[in-house]
């Protein structure tokens, strides 16, 4: 007992403790790709593991480390005075009269770069899906071929699905930031689609360890035909689900703790399908007073 308690405060260990604590932040941003792919959790049933030893995924180099420090060095100075400043770096007066605000709009390969795609691919499924900037630069759109046809693997059940997502927020040296929409009572958007159903997915990442990374979900219905249509969708009408599952503990979007936002097609229809998106912003309704449009209730009710 006594070399246990020894050993556990020693100074050896310590300094590695402490060092391990202060260079995680620093490398972090150097090597997020490569730890990125080597604790990938997914492999297809009966695939082979990779033989290559994961430390060997890491590229390090004495070069790019200052190159990353610099960069992360001028970040955190930005978020530094944008935080002394006011909320997201604007001042308070802007921020509580703020009625209407932009968070997406596709005019350039760079803000599609701000996007991911994916599909039923990565389970072995055969839909597919592309993002490529619509006519004239002016919007993004999503296009593909939904396939439900099921991988004959004897594990999976169902297929077909295509998605596009928002990459989350990073901060300097690779720490977590999150979207704050609770100035806001509303999702606004300008897309033409085709006719078929999509679901609009936010992800947020409360306080609470037991709702972290909850999602919650809204039906888009897209009428097809020529004509670009704006669609506001209230936050109150998104419900909790789980895998598409809608949970019994239902409550409002935590939206000052937003991971990202995304899309999803899975109607169950083979076939092509096209949803074009010019922009995605928020809006303050001042008219609409509702604050969740689903059934709540309390688990252990007093009597």
């Amino acid at each position: 007992m006594a070399l246990t308690t020894m050993l556990l405060n020693s100074p050896y260990l310590c300094v590695r403790c402490c060092r391990h604590q202060v260079l995680h932040p620093l490398l972090g941003p150097l090597v997020s790709n490569s730890l990125s792919k080597l604790y990938s959790s997914y492999r297809r049933p009966g695939s082979q593991p990779e033989k290559k030893p994961s430390w060997k995924k890491v590229d390090l180099s004495f070069k790019k480390s200052i190159e990353v420090l610099k960069t992360q060095l001028n970040m955190l100075k930005k978020e530094t005075k944008d935080h002394l400043t006011g909320p997201e770096g604007h001042p308070f007066s802007h921020h509580f009269l703020e009625q209407t605000r932009v968070l997406w709009e596709f005019r350039s390969q760079e803000d599609l770069n701000k996007w991911v795609i994916s599909s039923d691919v990565e389970i072995g499924g055969k839909s597919e899906v592309y993002l490529k900037l619509g006519r004239n630069n002016q919007a993004a759109l999503l296009y593909g071929t939904l396939n439900t046809e099921v991988p004959r693997d004897g594990e999976t059940k169902y297929s077909g699905y295509c998605s596009m997502r928002a990459k989350p927020l990073l901060g300097s040296f690779a720490r977590k930031k999150y979207y704050d929409w609770s100035n806001f009572n509303s999702l606004y958007l300008r897309v033409r689609g085709d006719g078929r159903p999509w679901m609009v997915n936010i992800y947020t990442d409360p306080y609470f360890s037991h709702q972290k990374d909850d999602l919650y979900n809204y039906f888009m219905f897209t009428r097809g035909g020529p004509y670009w249509e704006e669609i506001k969708i209230p936050f109150s009408k998104f419900f909790l689900s789980s895998r598409g599952r809608v949970q019994d503990n239902q409550h409002p979007i935590w939206l000052d703790k937003v991971s990202t936002l995304g899309f999803t097609i899975g109607d169950k229809l083979d076939g092509p399908f096209q949803l074009e998106i010019d922009f995605i912003g928020l809006l303050n309704d001042r008219a609409h007073t509702e604050e969740f449009a689903y059934e709540t209730y309390e688990k252990n009710p007093r009597v």
